[in-house]
């Protein structure tokens, strides 16, 4: 069993939070005739749902100093979210998505703000005041220097006592070629303290089968969840392990419901819940945005 000690402590979010655009009836973009804009980001959508979930959550990143940039911040300040850290960036944008129903989604964040955090960014944030450091694969795979961010960010956490919570989050279309995604992200999840992946994840990238394969693999991990999708989830925790079937569940649309089952995940362990309680805690907090049309489900303010 984990030797941790888990407490009702802070959160600390960190990755690139973009404008999401799509059409408000579901239409594809080219027939559409009406649009919304939303917010889109898997860390700090992690970080609002700790919010609404009574937990003290702050997410950092970096945004342009525009019309976007202000919509994002003024989203999560009405959820709850701690933004006080974010570094808004004259002279520099928010990246955009487009999200084309029944085409997939089209990035426009080359460039970003976020896209730009590095070293020197890493090392000023206040890493001690927080419990946990929670991020994804997503952010080493925006740059370069995005990725000596992210890496410095874990260096600074364990220095200063702080647990390291990773998602895996492979996202295909922001890497290279997949070896390299295999190496990176594998290198990101032994050096976490609580790690989250899918298990299709772990199959396309290091061609394994089984959730014992993925612990066999990532052996160094603390604490694993490897997540197979409504099949169930399974923790590896020292040498204990849990399996929690997925409850049945409507599924309006998918998006947004690992971010979901990391936050619910992360408060049940911040409020000391057993292996299995905080596994089904994850899995209710994820059905709740699986039944709703966006990211983050109705329960969390829009402002």
């Amino acid at each position: 069993m984990s030797d941790f000690a888990p407490s009702p402590a802070g959160v600390l979010c960190v990755g690139e939070t973009m404008g999401v655009v799509t059409t408000s009836d579901a239409s594809p973009v080219v027939t559409g005739t009406s649009f919304l804009l939303e917010t889109g980001g898997a860390e700090s959508n992690v970080a609002a749902h700790l919010a609404t979930l009574g937990d003290e959550a702050a997410w950092f990143s970096a945004l342009g100093a525009d019309a976007v940039g202000e919509r994002i911040l003024r989203r999560l300040r009405a959820a709850g979210v701690d933004v006080s850290l974010v570094r808004v960036r004259d002279g520099e944008r928010t990246g955009l998505y487009l999200k084309d129903p029944g085409n997939g989604v089209v990035y426009y964040r080359a460039g970003s703000a976020a896209s730009r955090l590095g070293a020197d960014d890493a090392r000023a944030v206040p890493i001690e005041r927080f419990r946990v450091l929670h991020l994804s694969g997503i952010t080493p795979a925006l740059s370069g220097s995005c990725r000596e961010f992210a890496s410095v960010l874990i260096e600074r956490a364990h220095e200063a006592g702080v647990l390291v919570s990773f998602d895996v989050n492979h996202r295909a279309a922001l890497w290279p070629d997949l070896k390299t995604a295999s190496d990176v992200l594998r290198d990101f999840a032994e050096r976490a303290d609580i790690c989250f992946v899918g298990l299709d994840e772990a199959q396309g990238l290091w061609d394994v089968e089984t959730p014992d394969d993925v612990r066999a693999l990532l052996d160094e991990v603390r604490i694993l969840v490897v997540k197979d999708g409504p099949i169930g989830a399974t923790e590896f925790d020292g040498e204990s392990e849990t399996f929690v079937a997925t409850p049945p569940v409507e599924v309006v649309e998918p998006v947004g419901a690992g971010d979901a089952y990391a936050s619910g995940w992360l408060h049940g362990f911040l409020r000391g819940q057993t292996a299995e309680e905080r596994l089904l805690t994850g899995h209710v907090r994820a059905a709740r945005t699986l039944r709703s049309a966006g990211d983050l489900p109705d329960d969390i303010p829009r402002g």
